[in-house]
């Protein structure tokens, strides 16, 4: 990487989220999935618009995601998170385990799902077992998360005094783990609007959270690079009034 993207991350604040104003509050766990479809000469991902009507990111573009839910890290699944994968997950986290870890990357599977009608794994003949309603749609199409195809992208962690705070991990997956598809699950009246697969290079041009164009720089570089499970993951976070780019 040879820009300071901590730099790069502070310089493209809009004013709203430099805005520190707000009582302080602990983040709350999060994750999103950054679906590519590398099939083309260009690699491209998958983004939804937000509802204007949304008190928070109104018309935003982002990736599917949201906060993680105590069941999640219960769900079954065809395979589990590759070991590189996990151990960067559990790093700089308060209680370590191969559940939490697990619980995070289903997090963003079981989002995408919500969000788009995208279910992501492997069909079989036999159904999984769900912990939760949430996760009863993969038990209806028979579809199990595949958790090895899943890598970890990056860390965030929005910066403090903001009125929402998320600590976010970034996932990615290739656009052939869809293994099945929930027709009317986006549109006008939905939390997203509309779904597009854009190039990553013309992504960061839409109207997106600053961070989330940070991490799709971050995306292009790991695929530069070769998508390999071992890659450095980086680490955003705030401290002093300072931003800092870790790796992890």
């Amino acid at each position: 990487m040879t820009r300071d993207l901590a730099k790069v991350w502070a310089d493209r604040m809009t004013k709203s989220e430099r805005d520190q104003t707000f009582p302080d509050s602990e983040p709350r766990d999060a994750a999103t999935l950054m679906l590519i479809d590398r099939a083309g000469a260009k690699p491209k991902v998958l983004l939804g618009r937000r509802h204007q009507g949304h008190k928070f990111m109104p018309g935003k573009y982002v990736f599917p995601g949201g906060r993680i839910e105590p069941l999640d890290r219960a769900m079954t699944a065809a395979s589990e998170l590759h070991a590189d994968t996990q151990a960067k997950l559990l790093e700089r986290v308060s209680a370590p385990s191969a559940g939490l870890a697990r619980g995070f990357a289903l997090a963003a599977v079981r989002e995408m799902a919500e969000e788009t009608g995208l279910l992501l794994g492997v069909k079989r003949d036999d159904a999984p077992t769900a912990p939760a309603d949430d996760w009863g749609v993969f038990t209806k199409a028979h579809v199990h998360p595949d958790l090895a195809q899943i890598q970890f992208i990056a860390r965030a962690i929005t910066p403090p005094r903001r009125p929402r705070r998320f600590d976010t991990r970034f996932f990615t997956a290739d656009a052939t783990a869809i293994a099945h598809k929930i027709e009317g699950v986006v549109g006008a009246d939905s939390e997203l609007v509309e779904l597009v697969w854009v190039p990553i290079e013309d992504a960061t041009h839409l109207d997106m959270p600053t961070i989330t164009g940070v991490v799709l720089e971050e995306l292009a570089a790991r695929v530069a690079a070769g998508m390999a499970h071992g890659l450095p993951v980086p680490f955003y976070f705030m401290k002093d009034q300072q931003f800092f780019r870790e790796l992890l």
